[in-house]
């Protein structure tokens, strides 16, 4: 009976195993509910079967999925990334995922972060989502309150990472924060609204939406940015990169744009035939010249 017991055992071990992967584990950001969603009854809900473009919608409850370099190539680095999707889903694979795996073969520890999202009434996010991205202001006013959650589910996670970095196998001055879209206002909310102590040391916001970044406190330690983003942009969020490079820049931070002439929105870590796709190899160049790798 015994042995029964411990086979069962085992055999959940494998299977949650193989369902989070070599050696990803989830990270609650918060020990209950997590503050100003406390009535909150919804779930997590994954839509569609397409397995490179996963999306997530209705999390109520933050996390991290960690993705921990490998030991062979681990050089301590590590970047926070926060998929985009509007505040109404999580664009999980192509902005979330994928770039994890990506950053790990560079010897990069990830942490992918959900936050909270708009909840959805339907079981189909995208359809709600249409006709919202029609009218950006009434979509800011209904993201609103979701996007001051979402800055805190980020200030949560650098608290968490920075607070855990010698577990996790990182250096706490090495924290990165990298997002897409929505993510980059995430990224940027973090940045410009995180006590100094939990401000990223570098920063990777990508064709951000930057009319909904929240906070004014720009970072007392230089603070390196990459940018990225495309001048067909089908969301016009082109100028947005523009004018936070130009602030970061006369600022006095280390500051590097770049503009690719197509990819248009949502790239992510897609290969489409554009010149987009050169962006991986321009931030692993930049990685390189700012030695956080090899």
């Amino acid at each position: 009976m015994k042995q029964k017991i411990k086979s069962s055992v085992l055999l959940i071990f494998l299977i949650t195993i193989q369902a989070t992967g070599f050696g990803q584990t989830s990270i609650k950001l918060y020990p209950g509910p997590a503050p100003g969603s406390e009535d909150w009854t919804w779930s997590e809900q994954k839509f569609g079967n397409d397995p490179d473009h996963g999306i997530l919608y209705n999390i109520s409850e933050p996390g991290l999925i960690h993705y921990p370099a490998p030991k062979d190539k681990a050089n301590g680095t590590a970047v926070i990334v926060a998929p985009g999707g509007a505040f109404h889903i999580l664009a999980i694979d192509n902005e979330g995922v994928k770039i994890a795996e990506w950053l790990n073969g560079l010897g990069i520890s990830a942490f992918v972060l959900k936050y909270r999202l708009v909840r959805s009434k339907t079981d189909n996010p995208l359809q709600e989502l249409g006709p919202l991205m029609q009218d950006k202001e009434r979509l800011d006013s209904i993201n609103a309150p979701v996007v001051e959650m979402a800055k805190n589910d980020g200030i949560e996670a650098m608290k968490h990472v920075r607070e855990n970095a010698e577990k996790y196998g990182v250096k706490s001055n090495r924290i990165g924060f990298m997002g897409f879209s929505a993510g980059g206002t995430v990224t940027m909310s973090v940045a410009l609204s995180a006590p100094e102590k939990l401000k990223p040391d570098f920063l990777v916001p990508v064709y951000l939406y930057r009319n909904a970044v929240l906070g004014a406190q720009m970072p007392e330690k230089k603070t390196p940015i990459f940018i990225a983003v495309t001048s067909d942009d089908e969301l016009d969020f082109m100028p947005h990169s523009l004018s936070l490079y130009q602030d970061w820049y006369e600022a006095g931070h280390p500051s590097e744009l770049h503009v690719y002439e197509n990819g248009g929105h949502g790239f992510g870590f897609a290969k489409k035939g554009t010149s987009s796709d050169q962006w991986t190899a321009d931030f692993e160049n930049w990685l390189r010249v700012r030695k956080l790798i090899p």
